[in-house]
């Protein structure tokens, strides 16, 4: 983010990688109103970046950030916050977060954040969780959280927790945000939302089928995304990451899509990024570093 003062002391940068559902089929709806779902999360090389620096004291702080949401309604702090109770740690940790990934777009911005805060705080604390706790954790913030944490682009089921690894084509994608926020609470509780789409199985995903229940909703809710998505149709075929607001279609090579990002309207903005089916976050916790500025694992 543009104007953070990241002090000399803190550790990072530690990339919090944006998502896309290949696919999204919303199966059934539970007695507690959470819905099944079947879909392919995939990674991005785009990321919000976080920096640690940790505190004698036990106060979390933030700084950065999504725009106008509070350290205590941020999922970065309350990630912190949710492991220092969990693992009775008695120190603290300030927070910066140089944000990339806007918000309500269906990138997983919030949940990524959470997810590298939980995966980091984890190390520097000292605090000991194995990964599935963790993500355990990390279901109480967000349905997303587990799959940052998982690593692995994943073909999920359940409310998205039940994680299995897939390996699509990482392909060149070209994202588009056609700058609206889509509340997701509100396209899952549309009454008009398809929520009895019939299962389906790798096998059929990986040979062409899937597609997305929300985006009629979204559609009918938000003209913008409804436009952007036919104007990416004219170059590839498009589809609603989520439940929206970005969009994204595959390209053969980056320079088609770099060509096609430089037509984006007036008003929208994009990205061009590669999927990959390793996470950022675990690439870097892999590799061997001197200390001074990430963790190992």
């Amino acid at each position: 983010m543009s104007g953070l003062s990241i002090p000399a002391g803190a550790l990072g940068p530690w990339p919090a990688p944006a998502k896309l559902n290949l696919f999204l089929h919303i199966t059934g709806r539970r007695a507690d109103g959470y819905h099944t779902l079947q879909t392919v999360f995939q990674f991005l090389d785009h990321a919000d970046q976080l920096y640690f620096a940790l505190r004698a004291d036990d106060t979390i702080r933030r700084f950065g950030g999504p725009p106008g949401v509070s350290t205590e309604a941020d999922l970065s702090a309350r990630a912190a916050r949710l492991l220092q109770k969990a693992a009775g740690i008695h120190t603290g940790v300030d927070i910066y977060n140089e944000k990339r990934l806007p918000a309500g777009a269906g990138l997983g911005g919030g949940s990524s954040d959470a997810a590298t805060t939980l995966w980091v705080l984890n190390r520097l604390w000292e605090a000991g969780l194995e990964p599935a706790e963790l993500a355990e954790l990390g279901l109480r913030l967000g349905a997303d959280v587990p799959v940052f944490l998982f690593g692995r682009s994943a073909w999920a089921e359940g409310v998205g927790e039940i994680l299995a690894p897939i390996d699509p084509p990482e392909r060149w994608y070209l994202v588009v945000n056609p700058g609206v926020s889509v509340s997701t609470a509100a396209v899952f509780s549309d009454p008009e939302l398809t929520r009895d789409s019939p299962r389906m199985t790798i096998p059929d995903f990986l040979s062409g089928g899937g597609h997305n229940d929300c985006e009629a909703v979204v559609r009918r809710r938000y003209p913008e995304v409804a436009a952007a998505l036919d104007w990416l149709n004219r170059l590839s075929p498009a589809r609603m990451t989520g439940t929206g607001a970005c969009v994204f279609a595959a390209f053969a090579t980056q320079a088609e899509a770099q060509a096609a990002g430089r037509q984006l309207p007036d008003g929208w903005t994009g990205f061009v990024a590669r999927g990959l089916n390793r996470s950022a976050l675990h690439e870097v916790t892999e590799q061997s570093c001197d200390g001074s500025t990430r963790a190992s694992p």
